[in-house]
């Protein structure tokens, strides 16, 4: 269970009333802002882990056939299963197809529903995903999703058309922090991030919205296979109380109607920032290890600038 302190002024681009939750007309709204958004495939990915997806959008490679291999074809195009049951090694074969798919994962843990500045780190990422989800339907591509959280994902198959992106909208906008309170063995993000690898295809555009706790090395493998099939953006969504704590004072957390007070140290406040850098640096290591987007989303910034590539706020501490 998150603690969720007060919060503070919400930007002028969002509803000042949908801080900590977000409407389905609200995201209807947002297809308008998506108008200007286009992610083009970069073709041949940068290593560099910033905040940069203009040149998003272009062609995936579909499954033809299969065929016996022959001496220079991809070992990672390998069929396993035909070469398993015919005892002879055989190679997938793929085309191109018209319009990539675009599959977009929202984490929706109760580690999400938490904010000091701007608006909840899931409401920016129901946003962004929103966003995205517009944006690939008005360049007549497929879109799909996932929302997962501790009772389990849910996943919907890429397709063309609203419909699609209206079906995503309403989980987000349905997105509520008590929904895994009483799951006894919760999901976790390895878990979501394991299904995310087997339910994107080969040669999709894959967005990961996320704070990325608890991303364990079982995670990052799912995240690390789906690189070398997909073109992937991590979405690290993270708020300024998370990156530094007051080293002086009396701090009032609330969730629902409980309150938690901590008096805060500087020790208190070392380690904290110590622990949410090591995160951080550690989803930035993985994206530019393995040429994946990584993108800094702060719950005071706009969606719209973020995926634009503008940088995030500067945050002035007191």
């Amino acid at each position: 269970m998150s603690a969720i302190p007060a919060l503070g002024q919400a930007p002028a681009a969002q509803p000042a009333d949908e801080v900590a939750r977000v409407s389905l007309a609200s995201l209807i709204n947002l297809s308008q802002s998506a108008a200007g958004l286009h992610f083009r495939h970069r073709g041949v990915r940068s290593s560099q882990g910033g905040n940069y997806l203009s040149s998003f959008k272009g062609r995936g490679m579909e499954f033809d056939e299969t065929r016996p291999y022959t001496p220079g074809d991809d070992i990672r195009n390998m069929d396993w299963r035909v070469t398993a049951r015919t005892g002879k090694t055989h190679t997938k074969l793929f085309r191109e197809e018209r319009e990539r798919p675009v599959f977009i994962s929202v984490d929706a843990r109760a580690s999400m529903f938490f904010a000091t500045r701007g608006s909840f780190k899931s409401v920016l990422a129901a946003r962004m995903a929103a966003l995205v989800a517009w944006s690939t339907v008005q360049h007549g591509d497929r879109v799909g999703g996932q929302v997962f959280a501790e009772d389990g994902s849910r996943e919907i198959k890429p397709e063309h058309g609203r419909r699609t992106v209206l079906r995503l909208l309403q989980m987000l906008a349905a997105l509520d922090p008590a929904d895994g309170a009483s799951a006894h063995a919760p999901h976790t993000l390895d878990d979501a991030m394991a299904r995310l690898f087997r339910h994107a295809r080969p040669g999709s555009l894959v967005f990961v919205f996320s704070d990325f706790r608890q991303l364990s090395p079982s995670g990052e493998a799912s995240l690390i296979r789906l690189s070398r099939h997909c073109d992937l953006a991590l979405g690290f969504v993270s708020d300024r109380l998370e990156r530094q704590l007051p080293d002086t004072g009396r701090l009032r957390f609330a969730y629902g109607e409980r309150e938690l007070f901590l008096d805060a140290t500087p020790a208190a406040a070392a380690a904290h920032a110590q622990a949410f850098e090591a995160r951080l640096e550690r989803v930035q290591t993985l994206a530019r290890q393995h040429q994946i987007r990584f993108l800094n989303c702060d719950t005071a910034a706009d969606p719209v600038s973020i995926l634009r590539g503008s940088p995030p706020p500067t945050v002035h501490t007191a």
